[in-house]
């Protein structure tokens, strides 16, 4: 990929260049920081932001690794006071914003360090946009978010930190939460919630587990590609993803064969970044199942776009053989089509072991009716190609619930 903005190695570029080595300056959607090593300049990111006494917002199980007390470190070095924050669960909730918010409060913070997956990135977003607000964070919830109540001055600044490449956070301008009380995941939005500064280091992805890496990457690629096929005219978003799908198809394999191919690692960033600034012009189905089966099991979100993505396809088809086919032109693959394209997406799944079905991932089906329901009113429902009705979204996901693809192009499994 060619980096935009100011860089020594950016001649030396084009596609497929390798990128192990590159370090680089972007200034698209937001301003990033690209390359090995770059964990280093996140004092200088807080600084360049008037952050003194960042709160630094992780897991649990990232904070007790090297890799948070490296940044810790980091920032120590450099007069910062920081302090972490890691009550954040895989699928964070309302009442652990709140609580986060409240640490931020007490601690005297005045800006945000989002270091983790996406959970991590939404919840440090979550929290420096509600921790001095006198709104309710889910009253700012789309569709119907009250966006005019929101104190913009006093949103604190955050600097994202991604240690996965998948969810793109870092680089939108909403959070995904969960509201305990109602059962389901709500999408926090405000623009001034993007961070103002992100650091893409692939070192920080090299121990992630295969498992992990490929629930990821599968999420990334979940997000160019609903992103491509979502209708409406944005031909920057169509762009961006084809792009995104290409490195996803390229090194989400190596990644996952080598967690410590550092190209891979890098590109699969880049991939995660693109979906997420791709994702403007909408999402879809698979989201929107996704949404509802994450916040009514705690399953892992990109796991579940992962299964999902061949049966929603196989739904859309009507609508999206044509980008499909231009899809496949820019990959160079042969025989440019839907059933190309299904079927290096089924390669692709069995390649890095995502499972089949949602058997095993969801424990039963009889919820069906419910889950259908609440998937057609998803904010990510109105991305779909196709105007899906709750009981078309109970089929689709007894479908995959069952394994059942019933298209020619079905998967030898």
């Amino acid at each position: 990929m060619l980096p935009i903005g100011n860089s020594s190695d950016t001649s030396k570029l084009s596609r497929g260049t390798a990128v192990d080595n590159v370090t680089a300056d972007w200034n698209y959607p937001t301003r990033i920081l690209f390359g090995y090593g770059r964990l280093k300049d996140l004092p200088h990111c807080c600084h360049a932001l008037g952050i003194k006494t960042p709160l630094l917002v992780t897991d649990p199980g990232l904070a007790a690794l090297p890799l948070v007390a490296e940044a810790v470190q980091h920032c120590r070095d450099e007069g910062l006071k920081v302090a972490v924050f890691s009550d954040i669960k895989g699928n964070p909730t309302g009442s652990q914003i709140d609580t986060g918010a409240k640490a931020f409060r007490q601690g005297g913070h005045d800006g945000v360090i989002a270091f983790g997956g996406g959970s991590a990135l939404d919840a440090g977003k979550a929290i420096g946009l509600i921790a001095r607000q006198t709104v309710p964070l889910f009253e700012l919830a789309e569709p119907d978010g009250r966006l005019d109540r929101v104190d913009e001055n006093a949103i604190a600044p955050v600097v994202a930190v991604p240690t996965t490449a998948g969810t793109g956070s870092e680089v939108g301008r909403a959070a995904v939460i969960t509201d305990e009380l109602a059962g389901k995941k709500r999408v926090i939005f405000h623009p001034a919630i993007m961070p103002a500064r992100v650091i893409l280091d692939p070192r920080l992805c090299a121990a992630l587990p295969a498992a992990l890496t490929a629930a990821t990457g599968m999420d990334a690629l979940s997000h160019n590609l609903e992103a491509l096929c979502a209708p409406g005219f944005h031909p920057l978003a169509e762009g961006i993803a084809q792009e995104g799908i290409r490195l996803a198809f390229t090194y989400l394999p190596r990644a996952y064969d080598d967690g410590s191919d550092i190209e891979a690692r890098a590109q699969m960033l880049v991939a995660s970044c693109m979906g997420a600034t791709a994702f403007q012009r909408g999402l879809g189905a698979m989201h929107a199942l996704a949404h509802v089966l994450g916040a009514l099991y705690d399953s892992h979100h990109g796991l579940l776009n992962a299964i999902l993505m061949p049966y929603v396809l196989q739904v859309n088809r009507s609508q999206i053989c044509d980008v499909l086919e231009r899809s496949c032109r820019y990959q160079g693959w042969a025989n440019p089509g839907f059933d190309t394209f299904f079927e290096q997406v089924m390669k692709l799944r069995e390649s890095v072991g995502i499972p089949h079905s949602l058997a095993g991932v969801i424990e039963n089906d009889v919820r069906a009716i419910e889950i259908g329901a609440l998937a057609a009113v998803d904010v990510a429902a109105a991305g779909n190609p196709l105007e899906l009705t709750a009981a078309q979204y109970s089929e689709l996901f007894c479908n995959a619930y069952a394994g059942n693809l019933t298209t020619r192009e079905r998967h030898r499994q």
